[in-house]
């Protein structure tokens, strides 16, 4: 079978495929270079530069966002459709996911997002300046989230421990932590996440009353 031809999006997948394995410091053109098993200055012709590289990646996890929410619906089951989606595919793409927020998107992939969320709350009544600090809000919710429930470090590399060493918890110094161990330990994350997006909503709900 003849090689896939060297292109952008085929550059982008090999660099998704290896932040998702050894994190984004794992990135380099030359490194992209050796697994495409192509000499690095080939990459340039498609993509030019490592940055460049990354704004691609977070495109095109962002692209992959599945919006189902109704825009007939109540604003708050758009915010929470809008919520469960980005997190499915930050729990898909959870060290892409890291790259996703710390780049400036100008493209449509990157703005697609924003723009919904603004809207939503927009047409709920928020003002502009509200809109954007509640977006930021729910941002640090899903990002938050997904930090503890994949265990992604700032530095993308995943770690795994339980909130609470039972056996070295000295009942007498600390008695709630004790006595509620056993539920500091088990975390059903899906149900977790969706507590806290309902506190949101609810939360953010009293506050267009006012």
């Amino acid at each position: 079978m003849p090689a896939e031809p060297l292109s952008r999006p085929r550059i982008v997948a090999a660099a998704i495929d290896l932040i998702e394995r050894e994190g984004a410091d794992a990135v380099s053109m030359r490194r992209i270079a050796a697994d495409l098993g192509v000499g690095v200055m080939s990459l340039y012709n498609h993509v030019p530069n490592k940055s460049a590289l990354l704004d691609g990646v977070a495109e095109t996890v962002l692209s992959q966002i599945e919006f189902s929410d109704d825009p007939d619906a109540d604003w708050t089951d758009r915010v929470r459709m809008q919520a469960l989606a980005f997190r499915q595919i930050a729990h898909h793409y959870p060290r892409c996911t890291m790259v996703v927020v710390s780049r400036q998107l100008q493209s449509t992939a990157g703005l697609l997002p924003v723009e919904r969320a603004l809207a939503t709350l927009r047409s709920a009544g928020f003002g502009g300046h509200e809109a954007v600090r509640i977006l930021r809000v729910f941002i640090a919710y899903i990002v938050g989230s997904l930090l503890r429930e994949v265990g992604v470090t700032p530095t993308f590399a995943p770690v795994h421990r339980p909130d609470i060493a039972v056996e070295n918890v000295d009942p007498l110094l600390f008695p709630q932590v004790s006595g509620l161990a056993p539920m500091l330990v088990d975390c059903d994350h899906e149900s977790e996440f969706e507590f806290g997006l309902e506190l949101l909503i609810q939360a953010i709900a009293v506050q267009l009353k006012r």
